[in-house]
């Protein structure tokens, strides 16, 4: 069926008034994943959810839904289906997932391992450096960092993670298409080159209040843990950590002074149950288990979606991604290190970190002592 058949069947469903991401998702799961079908039983049953979904279905604004398209055809613009086999598996199991994500940049970072960074927006200068180390040396960790795009600790976990030359994710609280806080047009660009800027939004979608934590069940529900640098006790970041806990995810809280108010959010986290951490090492250490749980759910849901393909199993295993391919040669039949992984492959260390780690969660790289990497037997 023809592409734009399909997005435009999906935009008329996302864009009808009163339904939401729950709604839809009960419609598909009813026609079997078709959105056709549940786009007809919406039709049939338009009246429920109200007059103004009854006139978009019977009369949709097509100037409306052509902006969306001419949006999704432009390089790097995506929307990831919840019916998609690359939607983030992560997101499934939490309270009211998202029937879509429009993605601007790589959509294939969301399968990543993640950490979400979050934090006031008027951070101190030290909150900012903290936000900045950790985002460094997780992403060097082979984590991809997840934010909010918000001023303060948001917007410097971001700017650390490009600055290492790692992937970053910002969910924002509007469409695609806008930018908020203004201030934030170049970080904005930066991600979408190097990251990935995702909302559940459709393109022309405001900033609203009440879009703010909806956004935030999605940054704590992609990620694997969330680490609170700095907030104050009415901080929206402490939204997105008891989310993070209702999801089952770990919560991480960076102690500070007694007398800083930015810290009070942060204890009273520790106090409720939050793991204290001083390192990023103890963040890493912590997730590793469950990066390992993602990469084997993701491996099976490939090697189910890819079980039609006959290349075989020895073509289903290599890397397709040139730069995984020359991963693999450099690293050989011998062990090697990171350091000499970088220097032989002309990477950056946080890049060829992460390559190794999703090879390691494929099984088939292992980590040895010393920092040491090897290549297991195909």
């Amino acid at each position: 069926m023809d592409e734009t058949h399909e997005l435009r069947a999906w935009l008329t469903a996302l864009r009808t008034p009163g339904l939401g991401p729950g709604g839809l998702r009960e419609k598909l799961d009813a026609a079997d994943g078709d959105i056709h079908a549940a786009l007809r039983e919406l039709h049939r049953h338009a009246a429920a959810l109200g007059d103004g979904a009854k006139a978009w279905l019977d009369a949709p604004d097509e100037a409306r839904l052509a902006a969306d398209l001419a949006w999704l055809a432009e390089p790097d613009h995506h929307l990831l289906r919840c019916t998609d086999a690359d939607f983030p598996p992560q997101l499934e199991n939490i309270p009211q997932p998202p029937a879509v994500l429009f993605v601007a940049g790589d959509p294939g970072l969301a399968l990543l391992p993640q950490v979400a960074i979050v934090g006031a927006r008027s951070a101190s200068v030290a909150g900012m450096a903290h936000a900045g180390a950790f985002a460094r040396a997780l992403a060097q960790a082979g984590f991809a960092i997840t934010s909010g795009m918000a001023d303060g600790i948001d917007g410097a976990a971001h700017t650390a993670a490009l600055d290492a030359g790692a992937g970053t994710l910002a969910v924002i609280g509007t469409g695609p298409d806008r930018v908020y806080p203004r201030k934030h047009h170049a970080l904005a660009r930066r991600i979408a080159a190097q990251g990935a800027l995702i909302s559940e939004f459709p393109p022309g979608t405001g900033a609203r209040a009440d879009h703010f934590p909806r956004r935030n069940r999605i940054i704590a529900g992609l990620s694997l843990g969330t680490l609170v640098v700095e907030a104050g006790l009415r901080s929206g970041s402490l939204i997105t950590a008891r989310l993070a806990g209702e999801q089952g995810r770990e919560v991480f809280a960076l102690p500070g002074s007694i007398h800083n108010p930015l810290a009070r959010g942060c204890h009273r986290l520790i106090r409720d149950g939050a793991r204290l951490v001083e390192t990023a090492a103890e963040i890493i250490e912590t997730l590793t288990p469950a990066a390992r749980m993602l990469g084997g759910e993701l491996a099976a849901r490939l090697r189910s979606t890819d079980a039609a393909a006959t290349a075989g199993d020895a073509a289903a295993a290599e890397p397709v991604d040139p730069a995984y391919r020359d991963l693999c040669e450099a690293l050989g039949h011998d062990p090697a290190t990171l350091d000499e992984l970088v220097q032989r492959t002309g990477q950056t260390a946080a890049a060829v970190s992460s390559m190794l780690l999703m090879l390691e969660l494929q099984g088939r790289v292992e980590t040895l002592s010393g920092n040491r990497y090897q290549q297991l037997a195909g």
